[in-house]
């Protein structure tokens, strides 16, 4: 008798507590497809051949979104050449060389904490570091090398995940062959691994891709006629320029449909690259099993 109730009790502590993952689940798609509807409902209208290719003009209440989606574009090239090379090549030392030590695990957890920090605090620092003591002056350069900083905690623990998937059995089984140990991680570490590295490098820059506050004081621009014309100019971005027109511009009630417009395609372009990040990671596990 006392072992069904034990089962029963445990049968109902399961469901109550599925419920509240499935109710948890509901809540937050019902809040994301309002946040989307909304969006997508009043910023479709807005989205045409001349909304993209075309720059704002008549005090942003006409005209597109060109050179702030091409200012976007090239901010995220930048911050993908810092941060990419850096945090993939940090996440090996850290997991396949360094040695499980106090400084190690402090490292770790540093890294692990700067993910959490503000993105604004990340933007006074590039002023302080890129634009006024190394004197590269607002510009695209300035603002992915700071955007680069944000996503480099993101792009370390993602890559170093990755990493401790792998089964030490690849390890030792080249080793035992000969290898080196960088022949080892080069042929049997990194083809296991690319796949989940490459998705949270991905996401990294997906999240610097929507990001303000990193590029307020490093390079964004309120207006631009036409695009940068090197990394050392300043540019337009997507979200800079979204929260302009919601919150500063003198006519906000003007500028409403194109800021929704901009929302759209700022969404879309973040989708675009999570569903980017799904496919690569797809593609190269097919690969790897065949």
């Amino acid at each position: 008798m006392g072992f069904k109730m034990n089962i029963n009790k445990k049968q109902i502590q399961q469901i109550i507590g599925f419920s509240i993952i499935i109710a948890c689940v509901v809540v937050v798609l019902f809040i994301l497809g309002i946040i989307l509807y909304d969006i997508t409902s009043k910023g479709i209208c807005r989205i045409n051949w001349e909304f993209l290719t075309m720059p704002p003009r008549n005090g942003m209440t006409e005209g597109g979104i060109f050179p702030a989606l091409i200012g976007t574009f090239f901010v995220t090239i930048i911050t993908a050449i810092f941060s990419i090379p850096l945090g993939m090549g940090c996440a090996i030392y850290l997991n396949e060389y360094a040695k499980d030590t106090a400084i190690t695990r402090v490292i770790r957890m540093a890294i692990r904490n700067l993910s959490g920090v503000p993105s604004i605090v990340y933007g006074l620092f590039g002023v302080i570091l890129f634009v006024q003591l190394m004197h590269i002056g607002t510009c695209i350069l300035a603002s992915g090398a700071t955007l680069a900083l944000m996503t480099l905690p993101w792009t370390i623990t993602a890559s170093e995940e990755a990493l401790k998937n792998v089964p030490q059995a690849y390890r030792d089984g080249a080793l035992a062959l000969g290898a080196t140990k960088w022949q080892a991680i080069r042929t049997n570490v990194l083809p296991y691994a690319v796949p989940g590295m490459l998705t949270g490098t991905i996401l990294g820059l997906a999240r610097a891709a929507g990001e303000t506050a990193p590029i307020l004081f490093t390079g964004a621009a309120f207006f631009l006629p036409d695009i940068p014309k090197s990394i050392f100019d300043q540019f337009m971005a997507l979200p800079y320029h979204l929260y302009i027109m919601a919150t500063q511009h003198h006519d906000i009630e003007g500028v409403r449909p194109i800021a929704y417009g901009t929302a759209l395609v700022l969404v879309a372009m973040i989708f675009i690259m999570n569903l980017t990040s799904i496919i690569i990671r797809y593609k190269l596990r097919k690969i790897k099993k065949d």
